[in-house]
C-alpha cells in the first residue's frame, strides 16, 4: 500500500504537480530516463499487477497515460541495500514476514530494471 501511495506521489512530482518531495533521492532513477513520467507509470502498472495477484485493487485510472519501453539500470549494491532496508523494517513491524524473507537467496527485482554490477547508488547518500 505504501509503495503505491509513494509511487503516485512520485508521479505527481515528475509531472510537476507538487511543490514538495521534488528532491527525494529515489526520483533520480526515473529522472535519468528519457521519459520520467512514462517510466513511473510503467513502474506503477507493474505494482498494480502485483497488487491484483495479492487480492488488492488499486485504481489504475490514477496512472499517467504514458509509456516507457526501456529498462532502467539498478546496481546489485542498490538492490541489496533496499532489500536490507525492507528487512529491517519488517523485523520490527511484521516479524512473521521477516522470518520468511530471511530465506530469500535471490532478489527478484521489478522487470523494468536491468541489474548491473555496482555499489549502492551515490544518490542514496550513505
Amino acid at each position: 500500500m505504501a509503495l503505491w501511495r509513494e509511487g503516485l506521489l512520485a508521479q505527481k512530482v515528475l509531472q510537476g504537480k507538487t511543490k514538495g518531495y521534488k528532491n527525494h533521492p529515489q526520483l533520480t532513477r526515473f529522472k535519468n530516463t528519457a521519459n520520467s513520467v512514462g517510466a513511473i507509470a510503467g513502474y506503477l502498472r507493474y505494482v498494480a499487477d502485483e497488487a491484483d495477484k495479492r487480492g488488492y485493487k488499486f485504481d489504475r485510472s490514477k496512472i499517467a497515460d504514458e509509456e516507457f519501453k526501456g529498462k532502467m539500470p539498478v546496481t546489485s549494491g542498490q538492490l541489496a541495500y533496499e532489500f536490507t532496508h525492507l528487512s529491517d523494517k519488517l523485523k520490527e513491524r511484521a516479524p512473521e514476514l521477516y522470518m520468511q524473507m530471511k530465506e530469500v537467496r535471490k532478489i527478484n527485482h521489478h522487470p523494468m530494471f536491468n541489474e548491473v554490477s555496482g555499489e549502492v547508488e551515490a544518490w542514496e547518500g550513505i
